[in-house]
């Protein structure tokens, strides 16, 4: 017998059951993975990992990794599956992965989000450039300590010199945040909102500020929200959750790649990877980069109507 309790219900009772399914799930995915390695680590080195002399201790950092995979699974991964059975009865269909596509949307897709970055990147300076009132100071000091404490966890994940290292980073920064991540938030919270305002671009922009606020980085959250409004379109003009997943793996593969051949010593690669931080050289290339992406999506959406069914 299906279980229909949870269907047909209000946006808020929705928005509200959702919470609370991803808190529930991500505190047991977080309990459960600390009670796995507690018997191959011990409680001492996990706390001590935390610490500043940690991040330069290689068990730690695998450590770290374990935690980050395992965590953004019971966030991102889980909830949504288990969201959609409830919510409709079949995960697929509630999240759009039932849908079909072709090969010429998903070029499309990834044209759009390749060709949006010296946009994103002069957006992206800009933001970093942002400066709060005297008054807030304290706080401005402890968002660029966060960030940088963020960006020094980065630089040490990033630092692999085997191809298998470098293909686990792929999984953990690019595979499991592509599925989890438009799972989530385009899947579930833009669907809500969706429905909740009765307008997709509603739908979309909040999803996307959410999207980006739950990665506590406010200097990157202006590029971030935007790429998940590119995303939220992907997904309503083609209706398939799989552009914007194929998108948002190649964004952050790309990402990977070049601090992985940067690292390895190719010169040229930081040369691309910096593109767009020059705020008074790149506003030409920034403002071309979003008028093609703006034709892309439209073309998108003008292909995606071609579809059958």
């Amino acid at each position: 017998m299906a279980f229909t309790a949870f269907r047909g219900m209000g946006s808020w009772s929705q928005l509200i059951m959702t919470a609370f399914i991803v808190l529930t799930i991500f505190l047991s995915v977080f309990v459960i993975s600390i009670l796995a390695a507690t018997p191959f680590v011990g409680l001492a080195e996990m706390m001590a990992m935390f610490s500043e002399g940690g991040m330069s201790n290689p068990s730690a950092i695998a450590l770290l990794k374990y935690f980050q995979v395992v965590q953004s699974i019971g966030l991102f991964v889980l909830p949504p599956v288990v969201i959609g059975w409830l919510f409709n009865g079949n995960t697929a269909t509630y999240l759009q992965l039932d849908r079909k596509t072709n090969f010429n949307l998903i070029l499309i897709s990834i044209a759009a989000v390749l060709i949006v970055n010296p946009f994103i990147s002069f957006i992206g300076q800009i933001n970093n450039d942002m400066r709060l009132p005297g008054f807030l100071s304290d706080l401005e000091e402890w968002m660029r300590r966060m960030e940088d404490q963020a960006a020094a966890l980065i630089d040490r994940f990033m630092e692999v010199e085997t191809i298998g290292g470098l293909l686990f980073n792929l999984f953990m920064i690019a595979v499991i945040p592509a599925v989890g991540e438009e799972f989530l938030f385009r899947g579930v919270v833009q669907k809500i909102f969706t429905r909740m305002t009765h307008s997709y671009h509603w739908g979309i922009w909040i999803s996307a500020f959410f999207f980006s606020a739950l990665h506590m980085q406010f200097y990157g959250f202006v590029p971030r929200m935007l790429l998940g409004g590119l995303f939220g379109y992907m997904l309503v003009y083609s209706g398939s959750l799989w552009l914007p997943i194929i998108s948002h793996f190649v964004n952050n593969a790309l990402g990977v790649l070049f601090l992985y051949f940067e690292n390895q010593g190719y010169k040229g690669i930081e040369k691309i990877s910096n593109l767009g931080e020059d705020t008074m050289y790149m506003l030409p290339a920034a403002l071309i980069s979003l008028v093609i992406t703006f034709y892309l999506m439209l073309l998108l959406k003008r292909e995606s109507a071609k579809m059958p069914g």
